[in-house]
């Protein structure tokens, strides 16, 4: 046989034609590829280290609501006119060299007669040792059930005022613990107002477009034109006086939330002006779809983890604003216990100088708004398919 003969070696596989037998995935791969819209952004969440550390505070901090009665020490309406304006007690758990365990030492107070002021100086004859799971003031559970127990309670006949006492006697510490209950639902209520008037006019807006569109943007124009604090102030002053510390409340819920909307009213509109001339928008319309149904079922849910991420970045604005109401007396009204009612209390700056731990409440506020902004960066951040 010559050379010209020979035929050349077949190299081309027999087998049948399957494109993606040779593309194997890995069990990481697979997982991702089958991972659902919510899943891939928990995942993208996680590697967000101060956002994770954020939201564990925040659930620290909404958990306490539900048993605040629990944690605090001390009744929210205790008073011990022996101790007015007590300065903090520091826990110790070593006495004359000792191991004594967590204790507090009681008060000598002395009365000076130049300036009235009342001084305070540990007295480490008086040992107060802090007691846990006991029982101690009694109080209505969640305004229900009567109750006496507590995580820590003062030693029998003794004082536990961890960040001192107000003017009239009252534990900071335990009145914190309840105002975080009012500060904290009164941010989430008010977002939830203000998601509810800002998913509608910003829905109807960008979906109709139009006239629709231009009234409704004339009119989130007019409303952002006023001055928010004194926007504020006015609408919280125009509050009967004679409601009710719970109509108050709510009232003070609705006013924060009418005036937080436009700005997610009009992300809302952007981005349905850009979803609904999507195909799948189209198809919806096509198949006789209502607009409340197309904008309800196919567009919000396109965009519902930015939504959330809008959420948490303006709780805070909510938190600061019933504060600052509260701060300067327009806001909620004893017997409702908030942070910001507690700052009330700090107004006079001679008593801020004499007695700077009527200042404690401070500290709650700046954590938790740190924190909501942590954790809505992450969101922000887990939410972008971009990144």
């Amino acid at each position: 046989m010559s050379a010209t003969d020979e035929r050349l070696a077949h190299y081309v596989s027999t087998e049948p034609f399957a494109p993606y037998a040779a593309e194997k995935l890995t069990p990481e791969q697979e997982r991702f590829y089958r991972a659902s819209q919510w899943q891939i952004m928990w995942w993208k969440f996680k590697r967000h280290r101060i956002a994770v550390i954020a939201a564990a505070v925040l659930l620290v901090f909404y958990g306490s609501i539900l048993v605040s009665e629990i944690l605090a020490p001390y009744n929210l309406h205790t008073r011990n006119a022996t101790h007015i304006y007590a300065p903090p007690q520091e826990v110790r758990f070593m006495h004359e060299g000792r191991f004594v365990g967590p204790f507090v030492y009681g008060y000598r107070m002395q009365l000076d007669m130049e300036t009235l002021r009342r001084e305070y100086t540990p007295d480490p004859k008086r040992i107060y040792p802090m007691r846990f799971f006991c029982r101690g003031d009694e109080y209505r559970f969640w305004g229900m059930f009567d109750g006496s127990f507590h995580l820590a309670c003062p030693a029998e006949g003794g004082t536990l005022y961890l960040l001192g006492t107000d003017r009239l006697g009252r534990d900071l510490l335990s009145r914190i613990v309840y105002g975080t209950r009012i500060s904290l639902t009164i941010g989430l209520l008010g977002i939830a107002v203000s998601f509810l008037i800002g998913i509608i006019l910003g829905g109807i807006s960008g979906y109709y477009g139009g006239w629709i569109d231009n009234v409704i943007q004339r009119f989130i124009e007019m409303v952002r034109a006023f001055p928010e604090l004194p926007l504020w102030m006015a609408l919280s002053a125009a509050l009967p006086v004679t409601w009710s510390p719970l109509l108050v409340y709510f009232g003070i819920t609705i006013i924060l939330g009418l005036l937080d909307w436009p700005g997610l009213a009009r992300a809302v509109r952007s981005k349905l002006l850009a979803l609904r001339e999507e195909d799948f928008a189209t198809a919806a319309v096509l198949m006789g779809a209502s607009p409340q149904r197309v904008i309800g079922r196919h567009l919000l849910p396109s965009f519902t983890s930015h939504l959330i991420a809008s959420a948490t970045l303006s709780v805070p604005g909510m938190i600061l604003g019933e504060t600052a109401l509260s701060f300067l007396g327009l806001g909620l009204r004893p017997p409702v216990t908030s942070w910001g009612v507690l700052l009330n209390e700090a107004q006079n700056i001679n008593s801020v100088a004499l007695y700077p731990w009527i200042m404690a409440s401070v500290a709650p506020v700046f954590v938790v708004v740190l924190a909501f902004n942590f954790m809505g960066d992450g969101l922000r951040d887990a939410a972008d398919p971009y990144r």
